[in-house]
């Protein structure tokens, strides 16, 4: 009996093997994947303060909900991104957030930047509706336009990153199997 150890047999340790740079494609699935989850997590803060300030009518404190709601969904991703770097879909696609810097682990200050410079995906096609009088197909148009426009930015960009990791100063990684 041999005492010695296939090498293709022992783990390896994720520190011991250089993350790579996750495809766009791949970014974008977790994403879709992070909206699904998303969409309970928006309905639960939707029916709390729903609940705890007794809106009978969708148009009462309509800027107040919004305001909480984005309150609650950017706690979700400061959190997840502070403790591990991964929300769900991002630990089911094998995807990490750490600091381009050294590759370490988001700060409180840095998640929350990458959090509110992420909305530069929404934001621009939504501020171009009112601003134009579009209708809302035609905003859709737009926003669509600017969504494909951004993800070109990503898959042509420093190291595949969007926009909003270099601005934030975060990289999103592949991890190994």
């Amino acid at each position: 009996m041999s005492t010695s150890v296939d090498s293709a047999a022992v783990p390896l340790s994720p520190e011991s093997v250089e993350p790579s740079i996750p495809t766009v494609r791949r970014r974008l699935a977790a994403l879709m994947y992070e909206g699904v989850l998303l969409f309970g997590v928006v309905f639960l803060a939707g029916y709390l303060f729903s609940t705890l300030t007794q809106q009978r009518n969708g148009l009462t404190h309509h800027n107040w909900l919004a305001a909480w709601v984005g309150l609650v969904v950017g706690l979700y991703f400061v959190w997840f991104w502070t403790h591990g770097g991964q929300t769900l879909p991002m630990k089911t696609w094998r995807l990490r957030v750490v600091a381009a810097s050294d590759g370490g682990r988001l700060s409180v200050l840095r998640a929350v930047a990458r959090y509110v410079f992420a909305w530069l995906w929404f934001l621009p096609p939504l501020a171009v509706h009112p601003l134009f009088g579009l209708t809302v197909p035609q905003t859709l148009i737009v926003a669509g336009v600017w969504f494909v426009l951004y993800a070109a930015v990503g898959r042509v960009g420093v190291n595949r990153q969007f926009l909003h990791d270099r601005l934030a100063g975060t990289a999103v990684i592949s991890l190994p199997r």
